[in-house]
């Protein structure tokens, strides 16, 4: 069974276009049939399609080479030379196509189902083209044009309306789990999730997708632990849940350390739209610091949640869709909440 796998490097070339043909006619009883030769066939294309079923680049990893096929040359009695085959590449949602010397991007395939990334050769013209009054034998027909070869990056972008950002062993693979059919694994150690994981948060008419990215350390920014090689995902997101931990002594300073972080990945991350999402509220204690977190952030609205049972949960809900509704309007009229939810520390089936 494949990994995870999140970028690659591919080579990818366009076919050569077929060269024309230097042909005469010749048959009995017809002297001097004059210049025939037929065209040569267009090389194949690069072809980028978004299949709805990947999740991510395993497959590029195994075949780092795609080539598409080249025209056929031409042949005499005008016969044209057959296209190339186009090579057709999958990729899941959220691929960006990157530049492999500058990290440029060059194409990013959100909303794309089939994208043209590299054009076959044309087929060169056969010498009957190049027949005229003064030039009756032509002795010569244009080659076939060259295909392109280029090594690129591929990268996979999780694509989700809210992303959950948080310490590691924080619960949000707990309130993943309750809100979706996700089953990720959830026990009472860190970095339990080792990949980004999705689900699918339907309420009424309203359907959200909700990924719970690894979770993120101190330093992830600069490289430490392994935030920083998922950072990149949260981008994709219209907004941004918090998760703290509320048994953690670092349960006041939480929120101002992942913002820290985001800030130091991409400043533009924290002009998402956010909600602050506390943890297990049923533990000793935690309720006081709920009270704590309260007094310290005066400006966050706190909804206490238990995903054990089930206290809150509708007012999580709403604090979800009202975070997506609000997503595309100005900041000072976003929503900022801070929800207090339980991690319940159960093994993957």
């Amino acid at each position: 069974m494949f990994g995870f796998s999140d970028e690659t490097y591919i080579d990818v070339a366009s076919g050569n276009g077929g060269n024309g043909c230097v042909s005469f006619r010749r048959e009995k009883y017809i002297p001097k049939g004059g210049p025939d030769g037929g065209d040569g066939g267009r090389g194949g294309d690069v072809v980028f399609v978004v299949r709805e079923n990947l999740r991510t680049l395993a497959h590029l990893k195994q075949i780092r080479t795609f080539r598409a096929e080249n025209g056929r040359n031409g042949m005499g009695a005008r016969c044209f030379g057959r296209d190339g085959n186009d090579i057709e590449i999958p990729v899941p949602p959220g691929t960006v196509i990157k530049d492999a010397q500058t990290g440029d991007i060059i194409k990013d395939l959100t909303g794309e189902e089939r994208w043209v990334f590299l054009k076959g050769g044309r087929g060169g013209q056969g010498n009957w083209h190049f027949k005229s009054s003064t030039r009756q034998t032509p002795r010569f027909a244009q080659p076939g044009e060259k295909g392109v070869e280029i090594r690129i990056g591929v990268e996979l972008l999780v694509i989700a309306d809210i992303g959950f950002v948080g310490f590691p062993n924080a619960g949000k693979s707990s309130l993943l789990n309750n809100l979706t059919n996700a089953r990720t694994k959830v026990a009472g150690y860190p970095f339990t999730t080792k990949i980004p994981q999705l689900g699918m948060f339907r309420y009424d008419n309203f359907d959200i997708v909700l990924a719970d990215i690894p979770g993120i350390i101190e330093g992830a920014s600069q490289g430490a632990g392994m935030g920083f090689k998922f950072l990149r995902h949260i981008s994709r997101t219209v907004g941004l849940a918090f998760m703290i931990d509320l048994t953690d002594e670092r349960f006041l300073t939480a929120y101002d350390t992942l913002c820290d972080e985001l800030r130091s990945y991409a400043p533009e991350l924290l002009e998402k739209s956010q909600v602050v999402i506390g943890t297990k509220i049923d533990e000793p204690e935690a309720a006081d610091n709920l009270d704590k977190l309260r007094s310290e952030k005066p400006g966050l609205t706190v909804i206490g949640l238990s995903n054990i049972t089930g206290e809150g949960l509708e007012e999580v809900k709403q604090a979800f869709i009202h975070l997506v509704g609000k997503a595309n309007k100005p900041k000072e009229d976003g929503f900022s909440t801070v929800v207090d939810t339980e991690a319940e520390y159960r093994e993957e089936p």
